[in-house]
């Protein structure tokens, strides 16, 4: 959707959004609208007609082995996918239950943390959401009477006036203070490193809790008491993230798909959950026990995490905050959870490109990923957990095999025309299977999730394969359009075409590894 032209009307539009989106989540068949029902019924007859009516070109002879391996591929991938389903289901109506009837307990007799500390960076955000997020925190701290500090991380006088001006209005009440540091060294690493830095001067105990928040992310109905009761309950617990819903200003189609993942996150979430630790620590926000963030590593892993690699040798990470502070409570073996019915409303401002844009996001949470993946995979099974170390291995093992099935269709066109029809028509029906588990995990049900689901799937895995090769590589539109990795000089040229060539290669080798199985291509004679 389009933002309002004025200031006014844009404050009143998400306000708007917001009361609709603290409302109670639609239920089963709830979802399914009249107009949603009869475009369902129309692809899914198409679906059936096409199924019942055109000739079966999976069995034909000269593609059976095409068939075999997409077939051996469905099979695995679905029933990954169905694991998680039945995870989070369980998780959802047995284990969740019980820990939020212990955490309501112990919250409705009294306990509160010793004081609770909110860390959050903020860098020419526009006012109307500073003042929604501010209002939110100081609205909750209200109710639930803990003593507070927000340590606010800014880049300018800016968003420290606008702040100022809303909480000397509406919290002067409050027993909380306020703690503006303005960063002297670019990026959002160093802002949180030096919130870190002061915290750690300051007298803090290990059970206070510690929010990592970002500075568009608003609050919904009692998060504080959801998450906070949590650590109450559980003293072993020492993070947990949060339920996420998104607002989005811009093309239609990348709000549709903005929605689509963070109903594909509250699945992954809650499966993860059951194994008591999550993929990432979610900077739009998290929760921590004060005592690993005093921690002088943790504040230095924030401030400077890197890699080693053979090719790019020593870089730092430029976002992936949240990816860093995951890795370093997994060295420590410490439980993480996930809370559901706590939810933070994310608001994006898409301007040019919606394509753009989307590529440039799984640039960043790919590169993330990959960057903190393989030493996650190195911790081993008995530290990371056998179910999540196999997630986490099962990512870079997906990037390949879901190309395996677009590129597969496309040579086929060399053997058998038709049968790119049969595969076009196994990808939608499958999609839309799948986005019937997703609409349970969504407010509203979109038929043109199967599609966006498909794109998202392949945009995804070639974003992966390309940054595999370019981990050094980071774009970063927020707090001031950050990069890194693409210095000029000799040796930086002979790393680019390095990776280029092996890049090309890879892909190459891939593709004909391919043809050659299914008989494109001969086999090639080794002398």
């Amino acid at each position: 959707m389009k933002a309002p032209d004025t200031l006014y009307a844009f404050e009143k539009h998400l306000d708007q959004w917001l009361e609709t989106l603290a409302g109670p989540m639609p239920k089963g068949l709830q979802k399914w609208t009249p107009q949603f029902l009869v475009q369902f019924l129309v692809l899914f007859t198409a679906l059936a007609a096409a199924l019942v009516y055109l000739p079966n070109g999976f069995f034909e002879p000269d593609v059976l082995s095409v068939s075999i391996t997409l077939g051996t591929l469905g099979l695995w991938r679905f029933g990954w996918w169905f694991t998680h389903a039945v995870r989070a289901e369980i998780y959802s109506a047995y284990k969740w239950p019980k820990m939020r009837y212990r955490a309501n307990l112990v919250w409705q007799a009294g306990w509160r943390p010793g004081r609770l500390h909110i860390q959050m960076t903020t860098y020419y955000e526009e006012p109307a959401i500073t003042r929604r997020v501010i209002g939110s925190i100081i609205s909750q701290i209200r109710r639930e009477g803990i003593a507070t500090t927000l340590w606010i991380g800014t880049g300018s006088s800016y968003d420290e006036e606008i702040i100022t001006d809303f909480v000397r209005t509406h919290a002067a009440d409050l027993d909380a203070d306020l703690v503006f540091l303005r960063q002297n060294q670019p990026g959002k690493r160093m802002a949180i490193g030096m919130i870190l830095r002061a915290m750690n001067r300051s007298i803090i105990a290990p059970d206070d809790l510690v929010i990592f928040m970002d500075g568009d992310a608003v609050y919904g109905n009692d998060v504080l008491e959801k998450t906070c009761s949590m650590f109450g309950a559980d003293p072993e617990l020492q993070a947990l993230t949060t339920n996420e819903e998104v607002i989005c200003y811009g093309p239609q189609w990348i709000q549709s798909w903005l929605s689509m993942r963070f109903a594909q996150r509250r699945l992954a979430m809650q499966s993860h959950a059951m194994s008591d630790k999550v993929l990432t620590l979610t900077g739009r926000m998290s929760v921590f026990r004060a005592q690993h963030i005093v921690d002088e590593k943790f504040i230095r892993t924030i401030e400077a995490d890197h890699l080693d690699h053979w090719l790019w040798g020593r870089f730092r990470f430029l976002s992936g905050d949240d990816k860093s502070t995951w890795y370093h409570l997994l060295t420590r073996s410490a439980k993480m959870t996930y809370v559901p019915d706590a939810c933070v409303y994310t608001i994006e401002q898409i301007e040019g490109s919606g394509t753009g844009r989307m590529v440039q996001n799984f640039r960043r949470w790919s590169g993330n990923m990959l960057r903190n993946g393989s030493r996650a995979i190195a911790l081993g099974p008995r530290q990371v957990k056998p179910f999540i170390w196999w997630c986490i291995v099962d990512q870079r093992i997906a990037m390949w095999t879901m190309l395996v099935s677009p590129t597969l269709a496309i040579l086929t066109l060399f053997i058998e025309p038709m049968y790119l029809l049969h595969c076009l028509i196994w990808i939608v029906l499958s999609r839309t299977i799948l986005c019937l588990f997703l609409f349970r995990y969504a407010r509203s049900t979109d038929l043109s999730w199967p599609f966006i689901l498909y794109f998202n799937q392949v945009i995804n895995a070639c974003v992966k394969v390309f940054m595999i090769f370019h981990l050094s590589k980071q774009k970063w539109s927020n707090r001031g359009n950050q990069s890194a990795g693409d210095g000029v000089g000799l040796l930086e040229s002979v790393q680019n075409w390095t990776a280029k060539f092996q890049l090309i290669t890879t892909v190459c080798a891939f593709v004909a590894g391919l043809a050659i199985y299914i008989g494109l291509l001969p086999m090639p004679i080794i002398l």
